[in-house]
């Protein structure tokens, strides 16, 4: 993985691995930087007193900091372990492992090309860094929407290759959520009602399950949890739409309940 050759920002989380520990803190390397590293305070080492600095630190461990100041000029930069919780730790490593799997995958594509690592990087990797945010999600891009990379104006003898190494490294996991839809209605012709209804919330990757009436299951699979939450809201919303305009009622809870 190419390491940046500049300093981290205030709060920024990052990847950091002990290279000592004193009774005042601990020094650390960080990994996305290019010879970089920080220092946590003892203070900043766990919410409580910290009696010994080996209960909480030790060399070679690998941590989530966030940064809390940088002075560029002097090379310092002071962080914080405690002040990151279980799901940012979790979320950043994740994310660290995933530009090292990009990196990786960014050699074979350097290998096809027959160019070097750093010659694609200038070419074409810097650029999908600066347009997808990360080189992983740009590869994301290239194996779920490979029309989107083009259409943003990305073009070379490169980009078959690096299609091609996307399409068959990256495997692209998914998320499904559900909620509780509640239609109800009170006119002769309700169950036609709530059959057109549940009609009108269909839609693709959206499931619909009968739980026991008026309750009915909707269930959305997509890339992340945001896209799968609006995509149930919008199915919802096109039942309820459609029973407010023909004499009945519906309301849509995003937790079930038993």
């Amino acid at each position: 993985m190419a390491k940046r050759i500049d300093f981290p920002e205030e709060d920024e989380l990052v990847v950091c691995t002990i290279k000592g520990v004193k009774d005042y803190g601990a020094f650390v390397s960080m990994e996305e930087y290019e010879q970089k590293e920080g220092f946590i305070h003892v203070s900043e080492i766990a919410t409580g007193w910290v009696k010994r600095m080996s209960d909480f630190a030790r060399e070679g461990q690998r941590l989530v900091c966030k940064v809390l100041r940088v002075d560029s000029a002097k090379g310092h930069v002071d962080l914080s372990l405690k002040r990151v919780n279980a799901h940012q730790k979790r979320e950043k490593i994740q994310q660290w492992k995933n530009e090292q799997r990009a990196a990786k995958l960014m050699e074979i594509v350097a290998e096809r090309c027959k160019k070097t690592v750093d010659k694609c990087y200038e070419t074409f990797g810097d650029a999908l860094i600066d347009k997808y945010g990360s080189l992983y999600e740009a590869f994301e891009t290239a194996a779920t929407n490979p029309e989107l990379i083009e259409k943003d104006g990305f073009k070379g003898a490169w980009l078959e290759h690096f299609m091609a190494v996307a399409k068959d490294n990256v495997q692209i996991s998914q998320v499904e959520i559900s909620g509780t839809l509640e239609l109800s209605s009170t006119d002769p012709d309700g169950i036609e009602a709530i059959k057109a209804a549940l009609h009108a919330a269909k839609a693709k990757d959206v499931g619909i399950q009968y739980i026991g009436a008026p309750k009915y299951r909707l269930t959305a699979t997509a890339l992340d949890y945001p896209t799968a939450e609006e995509m149930l809201k919008k199915s919802a919303e096109k039942a309820i739409s459609y029973m407010a305009k023909h004499g009945g009622a519906g309301k849509y809870a995003r937790k079930e309940k038993e």
